[in-house]
């Protein structure tokens, strides 16, 4: 999560297996002053996510953490906020504030579910913790790994704009998954490139610099490797990391939660940061054309309510990708079954609302694709709920114009009629507001 290559500083970075980009490199494009100024003013802003909510409970004295002595507060906050142990994720690659202590014998675990990331490192100074909040997207912070009697999250701002509010995250404030080429010590080979990873990569490019647990029949990935030197990037042996099923004879696995980093759960968490930078996006540039909209309104004598085209096609221009984000359009095909070792797969598909004939949004396929109605279980998250009213609607409205066949233009073409028709049935059972 917390990335920053190349320097020993403790500037927080947060990335997911990645080389965070010089800071100079980064400063003409951050814009950190633009999400300070209204409407949006991220770093002045209280934030309202999971991580807020802990910390006035522990405030109150309505909870505690406890102290383990061999991995800190990690397994108390993860059962706090409900984040399964089975989504354990190992990531080898130098690419932490932290890095002195990541290795190929030392990885560093990364555990999720829909609102929290959090990032453990074996003897590590801090927790790395990051959310998706409901209007500032993705909102980091740090919990000392020393016992207290009031623990207290610590909010990260500027510094991890300074990665984590670039292209790669499409120029909100988001998280981001990179594979990378590591040399055998975790140092990642800039000059062989790097892949930021979403639903739409192909397996080929997914997972350098990290630890990979399942099978996958015939596909293969950069996962479970390592480079002698930059050379040996264009002809990876992949063959040597794929499908493995247990890690012990990679790297002492005892002082980790679990002894996985499991193949299902890259995949959801490749789909999740990606659709949840979409929803910030689509927040962000809404409120801002509506605020202009407004400025401009008062400034012209005309009507408070009045609606201009330019303010239409900012919001579409925004909201049409989320919804093919949504839809899982681009989506790379499978072609082998896919199945983890953690039990991540029965843990996540547990937790979703079903219809009246039993479906969910979160049951898997992993045989085509990852999911089996491809719709994005994200469309009940918080951050959904929290995009404005409009684009919330933009959103319903074009589902409901693809789900209905009434649009049939070729990047929906992967939806088959009985696609439509399940998700469309999933959609009005579960979630009543895309009906109305």
């Amino acid at each position: 999560m917390v990335s920053t290559y190349g320097t020993r500083s403790r500037r927080r970075l947060w990335t997911f297996g990645a080389a965070a980009v010089p800071i100079i490199a980064l400063a003409a494009a951050l814009g950190a002053d633009d999400f300070d100024a209204d409407p949006i003013r991220y770093t002045t802003t209280a934030p309202r996510d999971a991580i807020a909510g802990l910390q006035q409970k522990l405030d109150r004295g309505q909870t505690r953490l406890a102290w383990d002595a061999e991995r800190g507060y990690l397994p108390s906050v993860l059962q706090q906020l409900g984040v399964p142990r089975s989504s354990q994720m190992l990531v080898f690659s130098k690419t932490s504030f932290q890095r002195d202590r990541i290795s190929p014998l030392s990885p560093r675990a990364i555990y999720f579910n829909d609102e929290v990331y959090l990032g453990w490192v074996q003897g590590g100074s801090v927790l790395e913790v990051s959310t998706a909040d409901p209007q500032l997207g993705a909102v980091f912070y740090t919990l000392e790994q020393q016992p207290d009697s009031a623990p207290k999250f610590v909010r990260q701002t500027y510094e991890c704009l300074s990665c984590h509010s670039s292209s790669l995250t499409l120029g909100v404030p988001g998280h981001t998954v990179r594979s990378v080429y590591p040399g055998r010590d975790g140092l990642p080979f800039l000059q062989a490139g790097t892949h930021v990873t979403t639903h739409e990569s192909p397996l080929s490019q997914r997972w350098g610099g990290w630890f990979v647990t399942g099978t996958h029949g015939e596909q293969r990935h950069l996962g479970n490797l390592t480079f002698k030197d930059p050379e040996q990037t264009d002809r990876p042996a992949t063959d040597a990391g794929a499908n493995l099923t247990e890690l012990k004879r990679r790297f002492r696995t005892s002082p980790y939660l679990t002894p996985h980093s499991d193949i299902a759960a890259l995949m959801v968490l490749e789909h999740q940061t990606y659709v949840q930078n979409l929803i910030t996006r689509a927040n962000y540039e809404t409120r801002k054309a509506l605020h202009f909209e407004r400025m401009l309104n008062k400034d012209l004598g005309r009507p408070a309510g009045f609606r201009s085209d330019s303010t239409v096609s900012r919001i579409k221009s925004v909201c049409e990708p989320l919804v093919r984000g949504l839809l899982f359009c681009k989506e790379a095909k499978l072609t082998a079954p896919v199945a983890g070792t953690s039990g991540f797969q029965a843990e996540f598909s547990k937790e979703g609302p079903r219809d009246g004939k039993g479906r969910s949004l979160r049951d898997f396929d992993l045989k085509q694709r990852l999911f089996r109605y491809p719709c994005s279980y994200l469309v009940y998250s918080p951050a959904f709920d929290g995009l404005p009213e409009l684009a919330r609607e933009y959103v319903y409205r074009r589902l409901g114009e693809v789900l209905d066949g009434n649009d049939t233009s070729p990047e929906f073409a992967h939806l088959t009629a009985p696609d439509r028709t399940a998700i469309r049935e999933i959609l009005r059972d579960t979630r009543p507001a895309f009906g109305e």
